[in-house]
């Protein structure tokens, strides 16, 4: 659940207004939330009586919006029932199908984030047709996250090797060139120019084995956390590739979807997210907790804003409880490429209290800190 915008009188005033009460009201900068709904509601709602549905107004106003840009706007600034009332209007009233409705839109769109945040926004919005082509859009868009993220994970996890041992016994393919080499410098011919090898080494192969380690995965779906329902899939489709990890992908708002089945499978799993609604972290971390295999090995990962719509206090009772038995608890507050920090800073100062861990971190940072936990 997205903290609410909180709004002065004046501005409230400003949007009901509209433009026309731009010279009597003054609502400071233009760079507010106020600002951004402002633009947002003058987007739709200002070519009303123009005859044109593709411009907006003249004058000063704030510069175009695109579809997409509007679409992923109003849902960081408005609740969700003006959410639905804003989209039913620019449909029904307006006819701006561009992202919903409009095949031959979506089959020239070049796919990019902020097209995949709005897909995922309106997908419940679409026809079979439309749904198929937004499908091919958002593999596009994952593959391309997941091919960068992968590189990342595989850095993070490979880290420095162990010095391998070191036998005077071996097959060719264990052979050690560089040292047997570093070994045998000593007796280098000068005159004849070459160098004599009197003990060759070869390498001893250990297999190494790593403990299963379980990772589980916690996704707030509500509206305002998008961008993290998407880093997290791509992320987590990328953990389930590595030996001796067991990887959960968890999805909630106040009912709890497992999508661990899926959990390979980055676009499936988006196509099934359900965002909007409200938040009950506690009961996330609960349905959690009850998966837990062995305590001391496991990881959870609470991705969210921490705004709880549930109790505080079975969400801190809950965690309290992870911590004693040894379990690692995360709490990520941002999981996009910018890891912009907007959460509940004193429920999770409360998490932190208990020895959670709590920060905002990229893709690439949280699989540098799982790596680091596993060693």
């Amino acid at each position: 659940m997205k903290a609410p915008v909180e709004l002065t009188a004046v501005e409230r005033w400003r949007l009901l207004l509209g433009e026309a009460a731009e010279g009597s009201l003054q609502t400071g900068s233009g760079n507010g939330p106020a600002y951004g709904m402002d633009r947002a509601l003058a987007w739709l709602y200002g070519r009303e009586g123009s005859g044109d549905t593709l411009d907006r107004h003249g004058g000063d106003a704030p510069s175009q919006l695109s579809v997409p840009e509007w679409i992923n706007e109003i849902h960081e600034l408005f609740p969700k029932e003006a959410i639905e009332r804003l989209e039913r209007d620019a449909i029904e009233r307006y006819g701006i199908d561009e992202v919903v409705t409009n095949p031959e839109v979506l089959e020239r769109a070049t796919p990019n984030p902020a097209l995949l945040e709005a897909v995922l926004r309106t997908k419940h919005l679409m026809n079979p047709q439309v749904l198929a082509l937004a499908r091919q859009l958002v593999a596009k868009v994952v593959k391309e996250l997941i091919e960068k993220l992968a590189k990342q994970v595989q850095r993070s996890f490979s880290g420095s090797r162990r010095r391998q041992q070191l036998s005077r016994q071996g097959s060719w393919n264990q052979f050690a060139a560089r040292e047997t080499l570093r070994r045998n410098l000593k007796n280098y011919d000068t005159e004849r120019r070459r160098l004599i090898i009197e003990r060759p080494m070869f390498y001893v192969n250990h297999r190494r084995t790593l403990e299963p380690w379980q990772i589980l995965l916690l996704v707030d779906q509500s509206g305002s956390m998008v961008s993290s329902v998407i880093h997290s899939a791509v992320t987590a489709a990328c953990l389930s590739g590595l030996p001796g990890i067991r990887t959960h992908l968890i999805a909630f708002d106040t009912e709890i979807v497992d999508l661990s089945a899926q959990v390979d499978d980055a676009v499936e799993v988006l196509m099934n997210v359900q965002l909007g609604g409200g938040t009950d972290i506690g009961k996330a971390v609960g349905y959690a907790a009850d998966r837990i295999e062995a305590p001391r090995r496991a990881i959870v990962v609470i991705i969210s804003d921490f705004y709880e719509g549930g109790s505080p206090h079975v969400l801190i009772d809950t965690v309290r409880s992870l911590r004693a038995q040894g379990t690692i608890v995360l709490g990520l507050a941002a999981l996009d490429d910018k890891a912009d920090a907007a959460y509940d800073r004193e429920l999770a100062g409360k998490l932190v209290e208990l020895g959670a861990h709590v920060g905002a971190m990229t893709p690439g940072q949280l699989a540098a800190w799982i790596a680091e936990k596993l060693k």
